[in-house]
């Protein structure tokens, strides 16, 4: 019996809210299929299957709170029988169909054979004469700047008359729902803030952070880029932020060191790496808060593919739709001002990962070249490193590796 629980989406999730069920009793599942839609403090999130089976039972219910390791629902392995005594489905929640389930349909009862004359019609009344309706100067000056439409009026006034404190009420009741979904969206940006502040308080207190900074000339990066995309349609064309993860991942393949976790298991504490290179990347949301998705095996990804998963993954978290191998993969989170940020950006650490590099904004600056001085863009690339894993001298070459693969953009393609 293979048991489906609440995974922890992130070092900053608790608990998450079930929305939606994507597959029934009875149906069986792929590895990576979508099983459930949760909703977290930061998105809602398509939650996977880690193996392979039938569903067998469905046990949380639609709109459930539930903790990180509730059992969500259990599955048949290949070739295994459901055990004695419980049947399938039988934890199933309300209104969760079973695949095959039929419900009989009461059959119509027929209508009598008896003709029945209808009656004669009444004779047509005369239409009433057209009234004017009252409504106060006030309140129908009130009632245009507030949009509210007079004939949905139920006037309180003398003989019905609408007053300007109909309007107001109605003006009022109008505005409501736009108001109650403002507070809903305020309280989720409000639980957001609160969750991000839990792990970054975390990572401070827990993490012994040191930092390492490079400077780097992009001349060659950009003029490569330009020329490329010279021969890409629109939809194809690749931006900066590409490159600087693809050159990420490779430098990480030479400094494992910074790609993975820092497990605590049973009284036990220790770094684990990671043989794939998982790139969370920090995207913003307009409406605040921000959320650091995974690109997987961003070091084996041609350029193309890499900016097409990243367009694609920044279109899907901004409309709140991530799946959860995105949220809980990550093994080093990259965050890159782009051209509206500061020159530099260091970052704190996300647990359990043990490193974090950041990209501020590309700016022309005077650079020192071969005696003479040039002006050049340049990135300013900082790397955030947990100190019990690495120190600052492997850190630098890290940069320095960073920095040589950028001077050999055409290579980074592959």
């Amino acid at each position: 019996m293979i048991e489906f629980k609440l995974p922890a989406l992130g070092s900053d999730m608790d608990e998450g809210t079930l929305l939606e069920w994507k597959v029934g009793v009875g149906d069986t599942v792929k590895k990576g299929q979508v099983m459930a839609i949760v909703d977290t403090t930061k998105a809602a999130v398509d939650i996977e299957s880690w193996q392979e089976g039938t569903v067998y039972q469905l046990i949380a219910e639609i709109g459930q709170k539930m903790p990180v390791g509730t059992l969500m629902a259990t599955l048949l392995e290949a070739g295994e029988t459901a055990p004695a005594g419980v049947g399938a489905g039988s934890l199933c929640a309300p209104g969760i169909p079973l695949r095959g389930q039929v419900t009989a349909k009461p059959m119509p009862t027929a209508a009598p054979a008896v003709a029945i004359a209808a009656p004669a019609a009444a004779p047509a009344a005369a239409p009433a004469p057209a009234t004017r309706r009252m409504v106060s100067p006030a309140a129908r000056k009130h009632a245009e700047e507030k949009g509210v439409d007079l004939d949905r009026i139920t006037g309180t006034g003398p003989r019905g008359a609408v007053t300007l404190e109909d309007v107001e009420a109605a003006a009022a009741l109008k505005q409501a729902p736009a108001a109650k979904v403002a507070d809903k969206a305020a309280e989720k940006l409000a639980d957001m803030r609160k969750t991000i502040a839990a792990a970054m308080s975390r990572s401070k207190r827990e993490i012994p952070h040191y930092y390492v900074a490079e400077d780097i000339p992009l001349a060659k990066a950009l003029a490569w880029l330009q020329a490329a995309n010279a021969q890409r349609s629109m939809a194809e064309r690749l931006l900066p932020a590409a490159l600087l993860l693809k050159a990420v991942a490779l430098a990480l393949k030479r400094y494992p060191e910074l790609n993975g976790y820092w497990r605590q298991e049973n009284g036990n504490a220790g770094f684990v790496p990671v043989a794939a290179i998982n790139l969370g990347v920090a995207i913003s949301l307009r409406q605040g808060g921000l959320i650091a998705p995974a690109l997987l095996h961003a070091e084996h990804k041609p350029l193309t593919l890499l900016m097409q998963e990243l367009t694609d993954l920044v279109k899907r978290t901004r409309a709140g739709s991530l799946r959860s191998s995105e949220m809980s993969e990550a093994t080093i989170t990259v965050t890159n001002l782009g051209d509206q940020g500061s020159l530099a950006v260091f970052g704190v650490i996300t647990p359990p990962q043990v490193a974090l590099v950041g990209f501020g904004r590309i700016a022309e600056r005077p650079w020192a070249d071969n005696g003479g001085l040039k002006v050049l863009p340049v990135v300013t690339a900082s790397l955030s490193a947990d100190h019990r894993v690495s120190d600052g001298h492997r850190g630098a070459l890290f940069l320095l590796e960073l920095n040589d693969l950028l001077q050999r953009p055409e290579e980074l393609d592959q």
